[in-house]
């Protein structure tokens, strides 16, 4: 009995060893080759200053793109500027990206306001990122 407990020990570690030697995961040299999941973008739109007077009209969009291409570019309703939601009742919109996951994403609104122009806010969305919150207060 004293001699089985004395080779149960021994295998038992070399057989640990080999199980924690095994999992760990070795990389070629190069950069890192992250995993092809869905990638999430919410959009929040809102606004923290008070616009109640002003009835000029604002189209806003929504837009994702990588470096050489548009992957969501999306009008939203038109609104009086006085409609924009202040931040307890913000616009979200949230959008899965698939297949996307080793590149940075250029991600944001568009704005046009009548009769006076155009104007955006980007921000970005680093390769390997589940969820980008593009946080807007339109102002």
């Amino acid at each position: 009995m004293i001699a089985m407990k004395r080779n149960f020990i021994p295998a038992f570690a070399v057989i640990t060893l080999t199980l924690v030697g095994s999992s760990c995961k070795k990389y070629a040299s190069g950069p890192p080759v992250f995993p092809t999941n869905d990638r999430k973008i919410r959009f929040e739109l809102y606004t923290n200053q008070d616009f109640s007077g002003n009835t000029s009209i604002i189209n806003f969009s929504i837009f994702i793109r990588t470096q050489n291409q548009t992957l969501l570019d999306s009008a939203l309703a038109s609104m009086e500027i006085k409609d924009i939601p202040d931040a307890a009742h913000k616009l979200a919109f949230e959008k899965t990206v698939s297949g996307y996951n080793n590149a940075d994403l250029a991600a944001g609104f568009g704005y046009t306001i009548r009769n006076v122009g155009s104007s955006w806010y980007t921000d970005t969305s680093k390769a390997g990122t589940a969820l980008k919150v593009i946080d807007y207060d339109f102002h």
